[in-house]
């Protein structure tokens, strides 16, 4: 640990954690587990498997880094790039798991974010990270309130954190008009359109669009789908849904429960609700889900 390229002794343990010699998701679980505080059961959540399932690619990787003789140390400044993305990823879990309650893992994560700018200052995809996590960040009060969840619409607009919503925005313009889009700054411009008033859903949907063409993931659909029930196409909306395999994932059945609600469908809706609640993790989660399911 003597290198002094990477400033920050968390942040030089994570990149030498994420070692490319492994599968990205073995890099970004161990890692998890080794780093970032987060029990095998919480990354199992992030990762959308059982705990059993992660308790396995664990301990394949530490297999794999026994047997390879894979060496444990700081890379070099010119090997960072090829180790960024998973290093990205870490840091992003680490903040989602603190966004549901942990604030001081969302704190870490957006700490972290400011020291890899700095140490990566070309690479626009970091500036993206910190951007969704200050703007996401900054809502924070207004989410859960007496321990209750308050969506997007309700929020008490003076509980956000303006400090940070007016830096995540200027990052995202100045970033955004550079020839590389990636995940992470297309999300970024999501989360503050998010931010202001009246929220512009169809250019939302417009990004989600984008960001489905690139990552091609199951939950940036699910996203997409509540965009576009936002932007009074709850139809639309359900038909995406429907056709996702996401039947694991608590968000997937409170998304679908919210759009059969407002079709109508309201026997479906209490079903899709019922299975939300057996999955949710958090009280102020299921106290919501509890409420919806009364007023049906």
């Amino acid at each position: 640990m003597l290198d002094d390229t990477i400033p920050d002794d968390r942040l030089k343990l994570i990149f030498t954690c994420c070692h490319p010699a492994l599968a990205i998701e073995a890099q970004v679980a161990l890692t998890l587990r080794t780093l970032g505080g987060l029990a095998t059961d919480e990354i199992a959540r992030c990762f959308l498997v059982s705990t059993e399932t992660m308790k396995r690619r664990l301990t394949r990787a530490r297999m794999k880094i026994e047997t390879a003789g894979i060496p444990f140390r700081v890379p070099p400044g010119h090997l960072l790039p090829e180790r960024l993305a998973a290093v990205l990823k870490v840091i992003y879990l680490i903040f989602n798991e603190g966004y549901g309650g942990r604030a001081d893992l969302a704190s870490e994560a957006i700490r972290l974010a400011r020291v890899l700018t700095g140490l990566m200052p070309d690479e626009p995809e970091a500036f993206g990270l910190l951007a969704l996590m200050l703007c996401h960040d900054a809502r924070r009060s207004a989410r859960v309130v007496d321990g209750h969840l308050v969506l997007l619409e309700d929020q008490d607009h003076t509980l956000w954190n303006s400090g940070q919503i007016a830096e995540g925005r200027s990052i995202v313009d100045r970033t955004l008009t550079g020839r590389h889009r990636g995940p992470y700054l297309i999300q970024a411009a999501i989360a503050a359109l998010q931010t202001e008033q009246p929220v512009d859903w169809p250019q939302i949907v417009a990004l989600y669009d984008e960001l489905t063409s690139l990552t091609r993931s199951p939950i940036v659909e699910l996203n997409r789908a509540v965009a576009l029930a936002q932007a009074s196409l709850p139809e639309a909306a359900l038909t995406i849904v429907e056709r996702l395999d996401l039947t694991n994932y608590q968000y997937f059945h409170s998304t679908r429960g919210e759009l059969l609600r407002r079709l109508g469908r309201t026997e479906e809706a209490r079903t899709a609700y019922r299975q939300a609640l057996e999955l949710a993790h958090s009280d102020p989660e299921r106290r919501f889900l509890q409420r919806r399911l009364a007023a049906l």
